[in-house]
């Protein structure tokens, strides 16, 4: 089968790394290619991960709010009652509007959209398989493969999609469960859990480590425990899922706890304990492509694999699946390609969890600085001590900054509070930058602002915080 068409780059994926690279590598001047298998455009950010799940995060935060904390701002409201389908046809049109967005994007930077299940027949060509069965070859002087993850799927435990679910079940589930069952206490469960707790399901976490959300600071982890059981989430540590049997009267979930065994009834059980890339069909062994023991490409600094003219980015390569940490190495690896120097500063990226309150969190935790032996000092500062966020009423959690004990370069930085998620940008930028805990405490942060807490941490790196 001859190639029907000539390229730069053909990019493998139409997520947030393969389109931002892209629209990148197509204003350097590149011919383009976008290759995608889904009808719509965004891959699992856009359409059943980041953007869905934050929809129904916000719209079940409002649904919490109008329930039990309007009243106190004299804001008196009767008979509110949930319309679920209502609130599911609002995520669909936020989903579409930003996909279709993507697609005028791309189309706008005359980047050519192919529809298709794509297959490497060498370095340098590419079978796509259309919707209708016919295929065609197109070739290019350089592959990028973006063609995200997909969920873990666990023995004992396989998806179903009614009963047993991944996420992108839960996004959608017809009704509130009476009882959800989620097995992992990373992000994507404590999100999807929080949604359905606060629209009336009861909501058991499982989760076979010490701590919930993984690699974040512990001090963050522990706060984030204690509010989350607050709110009513049931969470089971230290508790391993043995199996899970889909019966008559819903599913039964084998737990393990300190040596004894009980069991769980539940109508639905999410499955959320990671994900894994999603490589299968792309031919990457014939090609020789080489893949480590947890099936992540193996790159060299430019993303550059072991076949010269294919590249790899985003979850398919190692590093914390996030969708800017995609986006970031899409534009890098293009650059790359065009000669310059293309980067990705992986000390600067942060991390979030969509909970509420919510924690966001770059550079290294304090338990991370004790087992490197690295000196530190710690600023903390507590939300209650905010103007501003008791305006809201909402105080629940603090800033922790950490700088090192000498230079006092700010080495971590990590928030549980409201609008975590946007204040985590500023400690970025220092980060970044190289900048002291003394920079931020010296900067203005106009007043009254949730901002505030982040320069009273940094004043406090020296014990100068004014209002503690």
């Amino acid at each position: 089968m001859a190639s029907e068409e000539k390229y730069d780059v053909i990019i493998i994926g139409a997520g947030p790394g393969g389109y931002v690279a892209a629209v990148r590598a197509a204003r350097l001047g590149m011919k383009v290619a976008c290759i995608e298998k889904e009808e719509r455009l965004g891959g699992v950010c856009l359409n059943v991960g980041c953007i869905p799940s934050k929809a129904l995060l916000d719209s079940s935060e409002y649904y919490t709010l109008a329930k039990n904390t309007f009243a106190g701002h004299g804001i008196n409201i009767s008979g509110i009652s949930l319309d679920l389908d209502a609130m599911m046809q609002r995520k669909k049109k936020v989903v579409e509007s930003l996909t279709e967005g993507v697609r005028q994007l791309l189309e706008g930077n005359r980047i050519e959209i192919l529809h298709g299940i794509a297959r490497l027949v060498s370095g340098t060509d590419v079978e796509i398989q259309a919707p209708d069965g016919s295929a065609k070859i197109v070739s290019a002087k350089n592959i990028l493969l973006a063609t995200g993850s997909r969920p873990v799927e666990v023995s004992g435990m396989e998806f179903d999609g009614e009963h047993i679910v991944s996420s992108t079940e839960a996004l959608a589930f017809k009704s509130v469960p009476e009882h959800l069952v989620v097995v992992g206490g990373g992000y994507i469960g404590l999100e999807l859990g929080s949604v359905w707790a606060r629209l009336g399901a009861k909501v058991t976490v499982v989760e076979m480590m010490p701590n919930i959300a993984g690699a974040t600071d512990g001090q963050v982890a522990r706060t984030l425990l204690r509010i989350l059981k607050k709110q009513g989430l049931i969470i089971e540590l230290n508790t391993k899922v043995l199996k899970a049997e889909t019966g008559k009267k819903g599913v039964t979930v084998s737990i393990e706890k300190k040596g004894t065994r009980e069991t769980l009834t539940s109508d639905k059980v999410l499955v959320a304990v990671g994900r894994r890339p999603l490589t299968e069909g792309l031919n990457l062994d014939a090609i020789g492509v080489q893949t480590d023991s947890g099936g992540r490409i193996m790159v060299d600094e430019t993303f550059c694999t072991r076949v010269k003219t294919i590249y790899a980015i985003g979850d398919l390569i190692a590093g914390p699946m996030l969708a800017h940490k995609a986006s970031a190495e899409g534009r890098a690896a293009v650059e790359n390609m065009a000669g310059l120097a293309g980067e990705v500063n992986y000390d600067a990226i942060p991390a979030i969890v969509y909970t509420w309150p919510e924690v966001a969190s770059v550079g290294l935790t304090e338990e991370q600085l004790k087992d490197r032996k690295i000196p530190y000092c710690i600023g903390t500062y507590p939300f209650t001590g905010a103007g501003r966020a008791r305006c809201m009423g909402e105080t629940d959690g603090f800033v922790k900054m950490l700088s090192h004990g000498k230079s006092e370069r700010i080495l971590g930085v990590h928030i549980i509070g409201p609008r975590a998620s946007d204040m985590i940008a500023e400690a970025v930028t220092a980060m970044t930058y190289g900048a002291t805990a003394e920079d931020i405490a010296m900067t203005f942060h106009a007043h009254p602002t949730l901002a505030e807490v982040l320069k009273e941490a940094a004043l406090d790196v020296q014990k100068r915080a004014i209002h503690s």
